[in-house]
């Protein structure tokens, strides 16, 4: 995984928790690279979830909650940092139709060795919006959060519908998504 998504989780745990409590935190997980990143280094993704274990112990909130506050906070680095990709969109749904075939597309250009999670869309008869996660990467809670600010920056109330269909070391989740009446 590429180093800013460390940095970034560091971050939010530092504004949460304070930076003593998060080198805690650091010096006391298990991790390969001993808590220290670099935004454009590459990571196993298995120190991200420790790290976010270690935080959620730390808190007491629940991993997946901590994964959904991530997927927020990493929205609003990804606007303020990207804002290109965010003209011109008319809504959420065009910024989720837009990951697979604008966004991930440039990301492979600038790190081509880079390990992307695949995202289909698909706008449902009834209304609905369907968008399904699908990697190797247990990030689909992120995801949710990711997608939840998503449709806020966009300014659109919806219901979101996450369906997890992890299996066989893949992990896929569904997540419909319905405009609030």
């Amino acid at each position: 995984m590429k180093g800013i998504v460390f940095v970034e989780l560091i971050r939010m745990a530092e504004a949460v928790l304070g930076e003593e409590v998060v080198d805690e935190i650091l010096d006391e997980a298990v991790l390969e690279t001993d808590g220290a990143f670099s935004a454009v280094g590459n990571y196993p993704c298995k120190e991200l979830l420790t790290i976010v274990e270690a935080v959620g112990a730390r808190t007491g909130l629940p991993v997946e909650a901590l994964h959904v506050q991530f997927g927020h906070w990493m929205f609003d680095r990804f606007v303020d940092g990207y804002p290109a990709f965010f003209e011109g969109k008319a809504d959420g749904f065009h910024m989720l139709e837009s990951i697979e075939d604008e966004v991930h597309v440039e990301v492979r250009k600038l790190y081509p060795e880079v390990e992307l999670p695949r995202f289909d869309t698909e706008r449902l008869p009834d209304g609905r919006f369907k968008m399904v996660y699908d990697s190797e990467r247990p990030l689909h809670h992120f995801c949710k959060g990711l997608i939840e600010s998503c449709m806020a920056h966009f300014d659109q109330a919806v219901h979101l519908d996450m369906r997890d269909y992890t299996a066989n070391g893949r992990y896929t989740a569904e997540f419909l998504i319905q405009k609030a009446a």
